[in-house]
């Protein structure tokens, strides 16, 4: 029987106007679908004009100019629609979603759709809940006195992926999508007994656990950065009174 590393996954990456999940907003978007290692992946992409300046910090980092998200870029509502389409689609498939840091690009995901679509993700994906796989919460988990950062760039030099054109949505898709599979080669004495929604309900205990041991070495060193437990989306904020 073929292990679920070896097997079909999709993966989902977004690129944005900066790191804050409740008031950033999504300029692309990629979604790669590979049905077995090695095969060529189906890929789609979208580009948003988000209705808000493009940040130049944001630009140095993914490229994405306002003058070019305003110009080719396409209204959020639709962008929005097709994107919780696509993603319910690989849940009905039962194909395993990867997301790089999956309270980040998912809850992102859930707030341009509650502002855009008077909807949510959760309710999207209410009859057929994802199975997500975050490289960075295995990794951390399989791997967790290894010293030194965890970005994409860093597991992919560990793992040994190729990533080309890094900040652009479908390369980083793919290449969290490699990261995965490697990851799943390397411990498969520890995965491959784990269906992808097992591991989906593990990695959240995981995640939690990881969120606490930061914010007690936060608290060591004097930062008072709080750190969210939630995987693999954080919940609404309360309405402010």
């Amino acid at each position: 029987m073929t292990s679920w590393f070896e097997g079909p996954l999709a993966a989902f990456d977004t690129e944005t106007t900066g790191v804050d999940t409740e008031t950033d907003r999504i300029v692309s978007a990629a979604l790669v679908v590979q049905d077995a290692p090695g095969l060529r992946p189906r890929v789609t992409r979208w580009l948003v004009n988000p209705g808000v300046p493009v940040p130049e910090a944001a630009t140095a980092v993914h490229g994405l100019t306002e003058e070019h998200v305003q110009r080719h870029g396409r209204w959020p509502a639709p962008v929005m629609y097709e994107i919780a389409e696509a993603l319910t689609e690989q849940a009905r498939a039962g194909r395993p979603l990867v997301v790089m840091n999956a309270p980040f690009d998912l809850t992102l995901l859930d707030r341009e759709l509650r502002r855009h679509r008077a909807s949510s993700l959760g309710r999207w994906l209410e009859r057929t809940p994802l199975q997500v796989l975050d490289p960075r919460v295995l990794d951390k988990h399989l791997d967790r006195y290894r010293k030194g950062r965890r970005t994409l760039t860093d597991l992919c030099a560990h793992y040994g992926v190729e990533l080309e054109g890094a900040h652009e949505a479908a390369a980083d898709a793919q290449a969290a999508l490699e990261v995965v599979r490697a990851v799943g080669r390397r411990f498969q004495g520890r995965l491959e007994r784990l269906s992808p929604a097992e591991l989906h309900t593990l990695q959240a205990v995981w995640h939690a656990g990881q969120a606490r041991g930061l914010q007690a070495w936060f608290a060591l060193n004097g930062t008072e950065e709080a750190v969210d437990p939630a995987w693999p989306l954080r919940p609404e904020l309360p309405a402010a009174a």
